[in-house]
């Protein structure tokens, strides 16, 4: 089925719903060699198909530079040869990861004989809706699997072509492990209104997982009635402290903003400890100035960069997810911690230093569901992480936090082992 032949959205919707429900029961029960065949079928065909993936790509890509898509927008939406590799490298680390399912811990003897435990169990359906890049549905699909769950995955328009491309592959490779296509489901349709159908059927969905720009993923988490893991913005720190190796952090520091510009793990705030800003601003400087990085500096940087443009009170507050990075001077690790918990998103933060205290007092009071020590924003990632993949990051503090992978498309649920035991 195509986006162009379906007319009615509301029986579509309940149609897959009702498939996705069906199949999440049977998913609940595959064993692992199932779902590790299917996970290699599906790299199998993907890498088969790998011609085709481009081709379709590319037809989304002049799509969207024909509707004036921001480059941001562009290099997310591109499948390159080494996106399609580290797809494919994802898909063979999660079939290679300890299934999750069935795994019970905690079993303790109770003083009336009786043991109980906890075992991981899926969540069921899981909802994806997600913007541009078309390695999601790979990596969500293959996740979604893994974890015993079904899937309805809904991505942009602007990525339609691709993700059909990459729906055959995955459709494929289910068929030859023996397991139902419908076990994940990728909407043929670009109708909006298909989300909005989507974020209303607790009955069929369990979980909806948005992932995209600030707009969508408020408005998902306004109109759900099923649970969201989300996170709203990136805006990602990373603090300089007076005590640091000045070549280990300028190298961080521009690897956190300069490695890729459109991703939520980017910096956007530097904030420089005052008795080293003199020394390694303008070593910063001239390195954001090859790689056409504009600054947007307070007051103090200004004076130690009279060039640059000042900051104002929105830039602390922005995920410019562009060429553009907001500095400043801060009087210490105190006046840091301050500033990051006031304007951060709460997503990843880093600090640099070679003060053992001081690293350790930033990973217990900054409030981020990843926070670093001498690395760059960047690494917040499921794939660096080791999880094969993610489904998305989590900034909420409830269930799962940070990169979601395996263990966070889970839940538990209590067992309990008696021989004959009654309650007196």
């Amino acid at each position: 089925m195509t986006h162009t032949n379906i007319t009615d959205i509301a029986t579509y919707m309940r149609q897959l719903g009702e498939q996705a429900r069906t199949t999440s029961r049977i998913l609940a029960r595959a064993t692992t060699k199932a779902k590790n065949a299917a996970l290699l079928a599906i790299a199998a065909d993907l890498e088969a198909k790998r011609p085709l993936l481009l081709t379709e790509n590319s037809k989304d890509l002049d799509a969207g530079v024909a509707k004036g898509l921001s480059q941001a927008m562009l290099d997310r939406l591109e499948l390159t040869t080494s996106r399609i590799d580290s797809m494919l490298t994802g898909l063979h680390q999660i079939a290679a990861l300890v299934d999750p399912i069935g795994v019970i811990t905690d079993l303790n003897y109770q003083p009336t004989g009786i043991q109980v435990g906890k075992m991981r169990i899926p969540l069921g359906v899981v909802g994806i809706i997600y913007e541009s890049r078309p390695n999601v549905t790979v990596d969500a699909a293959a996740l979604c699997l893994k974890s015993g769950n079904a899937t309805v995955l809904r991505g942009g328009s602007e990525a339609f072509h691709s993700n059909q491309a990459i729906a055959a592959s995955i459709h494929q490779g289910l068929k030859v492990a023996g397991l139902p296509a419908e076990s994940v489901q990728i909407l043929a349709t670009t109708e909006r209104s298909a989300v909005d159908y989507m974020v209303t059927m607790p009955e069929y969905i369990d979980v909806i997982i948005p992932r995209g720009g600030k707009g969508l993923i408020e408005r998902i988490n306004n109109q759900s009635k099923v649970p969201v893991i989300k996170h709203l913005d990136g805006i990602c720190h990373v603090y300089i402290d007076d005590q640091v190796n000045i070549n280990q952090a300028v190298a961080v520091a521009v690897n956190a903003k300069t490695q890729r510009y459109g991703t939520c793990n980017t910096m956007e705030t530097l904030l420089v400890a005052e008795k080293v800003a003199a020394t390694i601003l303008p070593i910063l400087s001239n390195a954001y100035q090859e790689h056409g990085v504009e600054l947007r500096g307070c007051q103090t940087t200004q004076k130690l960069l009279p060039n640059i443009i000042a900051a104002t009170e929105a830039d602390w507050e922005t995920e410019y997810l562009a060429p553009i990075l907001a500095i400043k001077v801060v009087p210490d690790l105190d006046a840091a911690i301050l500033h990051i918990n006031t304007y951060g998103s709460q997503h990843t933060d880093a600090i640099l230093t070679e003060n053992y205290d001081r690293a350790r007092r930033f990973l217990v009071e900054v409030d981020s569901s990843s926070v670093m020590v001498n690395a760059s924003t960047r690494f917040a990632d499921g794939f660096e992480y080791g999880l094969g993949a993610e489904i998305g990051i989590s900034t909420d503090k409830f269930h799962a936090r940070g990169p979601v992978g395996l263990e966070g498309l889970t839940s538990q649920k209590f067992v309990v082992l008696g021989s004959g035991h009654i309650r007196l």
